[in-house]
């Protein structure tokens, strides 16, 4: 293929393949959390790294990381002051990076330079040093998720009878914090702050739609996030449209494109079991005419 002969676009899906696998394992413990919004949070509170690396001249990518850890593990504390609401420490901690961003974005003048890769996503803004990166929060995550996959099966079932069995479920879950703003964080790069909750909402919500068992929605998940990765980067580059909007909308359609065949599926079935039961009917009747008229006879 020709755009494999440029090696932004090489890097762009490497990148892009290895972020779409732990995003999207990510996204199924989120959405069964009830925490897909964390991701948003987080890639929202990403602005305020971001800016603040360019208004200090570090790289945005990694300043960006270390916002978003400090928000992943402020949201934890605030979520426990706040535990029968916990969805506002959600807009709580959202709210403070969006206004350090915008006073950040104010204060430099460089900061517009580049930053809209940074909002929307851009191949040509992977590096050597954003493939490094990536890699990096990849292995940790995977890592995360491969250690902590029963505690966390356990906390997602029943996080009171978590903590009953003794397991340490706050530090679990600070963890689990943490390992999650720093996808959120190396994702920026290919689909941008704006749209990283797609690439972690998306392939997930297809995948508990139609898995039968927790690990079939794992290995669902991470097949249509790279496909819908893969796909919309090729569609960026023939059209030359932003690969982070056309990824976003390739798994979008991929979703709905499911969720519609699901139910023509269903629907198919029931139509044939009803055919067959009516079919079944049919042939018992002259049954039990027969039956009926042996017993008029005696």
């Amino acid at each position: 293929m020709e755009m494999l002969h440029y090696d932004f676009m090489q890097r762009a899906f490497c990148a892009g393949g290895i972020i779409a696998i732990v995003a999207s394992v990510l996204g199924v413990y989120l959405m069964l959390r009830r925490q897909a919004l964390m991701a948003d949070m987080l890639a929202h509170v990403s602005l305020a790294g971001v800016a603040g690396g360019v208004y200090l001249g570090l790289n945005p990518t990694i300043t960006g990381i270390v916002i978003v850890v400090i928000g992943a593990v402020v949201v934890e504390y605030v979520r426990k002051a706040y535990n029968t609401y916990s969805e506002i420490s959600i807009a709580i901690i959202m709210i403070g990076g969006l206004s350090s961003a915008v006073i950040l974005m104010s204060l430099s003048k460089n900061v517009s330079t580049g930053f809209t890769s940074y909002l929307f996503g851009s191949v040509v803004a992977i590096n050597q040093m954003e493939l490094f990166i990536m890699s990096a929060a990849a292995v940790i995550g995977g890592i995360f998720f491969f250690l902590m996959r029963r505690p966390l099966y356990q906390i997602i079932v029943d996080e009171e009878a978590a903590t009953a069995n003794g397991l340490p479920v706050q530090w679990i879950s600070l963890g689990f914090s943490i390992v999650t703003g720093m996808i959120v964080a190396a994702a920026m790069p290919i689909v941008g702050v704006l749209l990283v909750s797609s690439l972690i909402v998306l392939p997930a919500s297809l995948a508990i739609r139609i898995a039968s068992s927790f690990a079939a929605a794992l290995v669902i998940s991470m097949l249509v996030g790279v496909s819908g990765v893969f796909l919309g980067l090729t569609a960026s580059y023939e059209l030359s449209t932003p690969p982070g909007g056309t990824i976003a909308f390739v798994l979008l359609l991929m979703l709905i494109l499911s969720t519609g065949m699901k139910r023509l599926v269903s629907a198919w079935k029931k139509g044939t079991q009803r055919k067959e039961r009516g079919m079944e009917n049919e042939k018992e009747q002259p049954a039990r005419h027969t039956d009926r008229a042996a017993v008029t006879d005696q």
